[in-house]
């Protein structure tokens, strides 16, 4: 009977609580448990099993830059990294109230880490995330266009509950870019949060943009209501190569 129950667990794809279950009768356990907690940690088990398959779906699915963490985070007094605020964002609190994240800073100093971190910990929340470098994400959306395919790109996007931009600002966005950015912004505004990283203030945003009335619209969604962090230091890479070497 027991093997018959085990298959049948696994024909039904409920992996999670056939493995419960045989650990619970090769180790004789289930005679010390009632009816109740015995189907109670049967359907605990499951439920864990498919929560991670979901969070390793969606960690796959992101295609992060980094493997970054919260707990590898580096908050010491140099860096001007409010821990608190950290923690909070960190709790998931700015996607479900629909906010962004804006994070600037000289190079190296952890922008794209700390996006990273911010978007494993919203995956492990339950939350499906995107991330881009902000420059491959235009030359993809410019290729779309010419295969049909721009519209679908767009509606993923839109679909991510946290979009993640990296080293936005590295360039002057043509008309392409301005559009594609003005559509995207647009469209997750009030709706789904997004993080950018960049190395400019958010006070050079606006050359970069260009076009000033497109530029307006684009700033006025983004840093309304949006959590700006500067961090400060030297070079995160440098310290970690000097660290290999020494």
């Amino acid at each position: 009977m027991q093997e018959v129950l085990k298959h049948k667990m696994s024909q039904m794809k409920l992996y999670g609580m056939q493995r419960a279950y045989q650990t619970l009768t090769e180790t004789g356990q289930h005679h010390a448990l009632t009816n109740e907690e015995a189907i109670s940690l049967l359907i605990q088990s499951e439920w864990e099993e498919r929560e991670g398959r979901k969070v390793d779906r969606y960690l796959k699915n992101a295609r992060f830059r980094y493997q970054a963490s919260i707990e590898e985070l580096d908050f010491s007094s140099s860096r001007s990294l409010d821990k608190t605020l950290i923690m909070r964002l960190a709790e998931g609190s700015f996607i479900k109230r629909k906010e962004d994240v804006l994070l600037t800073g000289p190079t190296g100093v952890g922008k794209s880490f700390l996006a990273s971190a911010l978007g494993h910990q919203a995956c492990h929340n339950g939350y499906r995330v995107i991330y881009f470098n902000t420059q491959r994400l235009f030359a993809r959306l410019k290729m779309s266009k010419g295969d049909g395919s721009y519209f679908k790109e767009i509606a993923r996007i839109e679909k991510q509950d946290v979009l993640i931009l990296d080293d936005f600002g590295l360039a002057p966005l043509d008309n392409h870019q301005r559009d594609a950015l003005m559509e995207i912004i647009e469209d997750r505004h009030g709706r789904k949060s997004t993080i950018i990283s960049s190395q400019l203030p958010v006070s050079s945003w606006y050359e970069i943009i260009g076009e000033s009335t497109i530029a307006d619209a684009i700033l006025d969604r983004l840093v309304h209501k949006a959590h700006r962090i500067e961090l400060q230091g030297g070079s995160m890479r440098k310290q970690h190569t000097k660290t290999e070497l020494s």
